[in-house]
């Protein structure tokens, strides 16, 4: 029965908790050199208020970016020239999408997912976070989630954290 009860009260410490999370990854680690399937997990709106838009900016050192069309929202990529080319596959890129944007309605009652195929170079750097800031905006409110933490601290200290992956060496 004590059992019982504190697998009711985990439970219920657990959706509180989910209540209010930021958005995030649902890969939290990926080799550079290598495809990595970036997935923003969008769990609420701004209060009780819709999401309209999720931007995604595209951190330096990701390249080869394609976002999965969603039924109902309208696709948005900014493009531009790289700094330098950088290898992928079978040949090199020189230019390509630094934002990514999707506008629709997503009611704060729902959950939903967004996202874009990448490609890690291997000028990225094995044991580091790598972020993406991403904006979200709302039919009442915004939550810029670009906080990218400085050394010593984590994206438990922030409010809006970027989400991030940890990069691991090349396989």
């Amino acid at each position: 029965m004590r059992t019982t009860a504190l697998i009711v009260i985990a439970a219920a410490l657990c959706a509180g908790t989910a209540a209010q999370a930021h958005t995030t990854l649902g890969q939290k680690e990926a080799a550079i050199g290598g495809p990595y399937l970036a997935t923003f997990r969008v769990p609420h709106g701004c209060g009780n208020s819709p999401t309209v838009k999720v931007r995604v900016q595209i951190p330096v050192g990701v390249v080869g970016v394609k976002p999965m069309p969603k039924p109902g929202w309208q696709l948005d990529l900014v493009k531009g020239k790289y700094d330098k080319p950088y290898a992928m596959f079978h040949g090199s890129v020189t230019e390509g999408v630094k934002e990514v944007s999707w506008s629709g309605r997503l009611p704060d009652d729902f959950y939903d997912e967004f996202v874009l195929s990448t490609y890690l170079t291997d000028d990225l750097v094995p044991g580091q976070m790598l972020y993406f800031p991403v904006v979200q905006e709302c039919e009442s409110g915004i939550h810029r989630w670009i906080e990218i933490p400085m050394d010593g601290k984590s994206a438990a200290d922030y409010k809006e954290p970027a989400p991030g992956v940890k990069l691991l060496p090349k396989q």
